[in-house]
């Protein structure tokens, strides 16, 4: 997926603009949003289980390169084969060269976010390799030729007549929309592939160091046949993933289902350790691990560390009012919503991401609904002030800055210039109290009306308070 987060505003105008996106969106919010509190009020004690995860995650990025060190033993014991990749094109690489040493003609993708970061289809396919996706979310957008819009539903933004759509096309069949008939349509379409794949690729959602087990979360059972009828499993998965224990894991897969889709358990856990061995109904018969940084390790030991804690449940998206109006693709890359915001600057550079660390109201509600207590909003802030320390940001906006700052270092001069401003916002209001165009500040008021100040400050306000008192 190539990045387009440059260009995030007018992606952003056009996906509020679209009104069948509009339409989609409203009926993704309502559903995320309340089963997650419904079950998290159904589970009971919540809070102390976030603070235990999030220690948890903590923990194991403290020591992380002992903890890989230890996972790639125990993988390695159990018959897998561990390959490290620095980059996205040592990644894909690693693969491509797998496939190609193999005799690979077809693959099979269970759902994977940094197969996505790092173009892993695109490798695969101009090495003559066909990639088939499997989870039907993937599998929809494969066929319409479109990056996902959200990490856990990636068709979030498609109605069921836009997949009808897409299916009468693919599958030559006659056009049906009824849900549960397309779901069997696909699933007709994937068994052959699922039969004849050579090789089948995973993610993972977490790596387990002590068994040097890898563990995929799904809800449709895709994985399960994806990592053992091939003859060769390959999983690719970003380092932090990482966890001490499978007690740790009995943690966090509390919370991951809870805060993705509001379930208190998923449908299919996949634990995979090592090859087939003898007397193994079922198997690869080669098992290899590729562990990939592309950015990860830029996160160690600096302020934006607590980030790495994500375990990819996307609830901060789901609850985040820019998403929830603009969906996934406005943000021009994998990761959208808050946790894009943090991610993508760092992967890709800011210079190529200036608008995500903005592009939050900073309500705070996707710290509140994270399920590892990430402080999103302050990553978020700190990625506003590099920005601001490495003049990129617009000139306009930094000095206004500094010369608010300049002020509010000086409460007598703030004091006046407040309550003049407060006067002159008072007097652009008119009758009907609404500001409907500011000068120098039109981003505030172009799709908008604007409330007007009463004309008198908070400090007047509150000395009148206790003036009555």
């Amino acid at each position: 997926m190539q990045v387009q987060s440059m260009f995030f505003k007018r992606r952003a105008s056009e996906k509020l603009a679209d009104g069948l996106l509009q339409a989609n969106m409203r009926k993704a919010k309502g559903k995320f949003v309340d089963a997650r509190a419904k079950a998290v009020l159904e589970f009971g004690n919540w809070e102390p289980l976030r603070d235990y995860a999030a220690k948890l995650r903590d923990a194991a990025l403290a020591d992380l390169d002992a903890y890989l060190v230890e996972f790639e033993r125990n993988a390695t014991r159990r018959g897998s084969v561990v390959h490290w990749a620095e980059t996205a094109e040592e990644a894909c690489a690693i693969i491509v060269k797998i496939a190609q040493d193999n005799g690979v003609r077809k693959v099979t993708k269970s759902k994977s976010m940094v197969s996505e970061e790092v173009n892993l289809n695109e490798r695969l396919e101009a090495a003559g390799v066909q990639v088939v996706e499997t989870d039907l979310g993937e599998y929809i957008l494969q066929l319409a030729h479109e990056p996902p819009s959200h990490i856990v539903a990636p068709a979030i933004h498609k109605s069921k007549e836009q997949v009808a759509d897409l299916f009468t096309e693919a599958h030559g069949k006659p056009r049906i929309t009824q849900i549960d008939a397309l779901t069997r349509e696909a699933r007709e379409q994937l068994r052959e592939h699922f039969l004849s794949a050579d090789m089948g690729i995973s993610g993972s959602n977490f790596l387990v160091a002590e068994t040097g087990t890898t563990l995929t979360v799904t809800n449709e059972g895709n994985a399960d046949l994806v990592t053992t009828i091939p003859r060769i499993h390959c999983v690719i998965a970003g380092i932090e993933k990482v966890i001490p224990t499978l007690e740790d894991f009995a943690c966090l897969v509390r919370l991951l289902p809870r805060s993705a889709i509001g379930q208190s358990i998923t449908n299919y856990l996949t634990l995979t350790t090592g090859v087939k061995g003898p007397g193994d109904a079922d198997g690869p018969e080669q098992m290899h691990i590729v562990l990939v940084d592309a950015g990860r390790t830029k996160f160690v030991g600096t302020d934006l560390q607590e980030m790495l804690r994500c375990i990819r449940c996307g609830a901060c998206m789901n609850h985040c009012p820019v998403y929830q109006n603009i969906g996934g693709h406005a943000y021009g890359w994998v990761y959208p919503g808050p946790m894009g915001s943090v991610l993508t600057p760092v992967y890709v550079g800011i210079e190529n991401a200036g608008d995500l660390p903005n592009a939050a109201t900073f309500c705070g509600e996707c710290a509140v609904a994270c399920p590892v207590k990430i402080p999103l909003p302050d990553l978020m802030r700190k990625l506003r002030e590099r920005q601001f320390d490495g003049h990129l940001r617009p000139w306009s906006e930094r000095v206004g800055l500094h010369a608010w700052g300049w002020l509010a270092m000086r409460p007598g001069l703030y004091a006046f210039a407040t309550g003049w401003a407060a006067r002159i916002g008072s007097w652009l209001g008119g009758r009907d109290g609404l500001i409907h165009s500011l000068p120098g500040l039109d981003g505030w008021t172009k799709g908008r009306d604007m409330p007007a100040p009463s004309g008198r400050t908070f400090r007047d306000l509150y000395r009148e308070r206790q003036g009555k008192r």
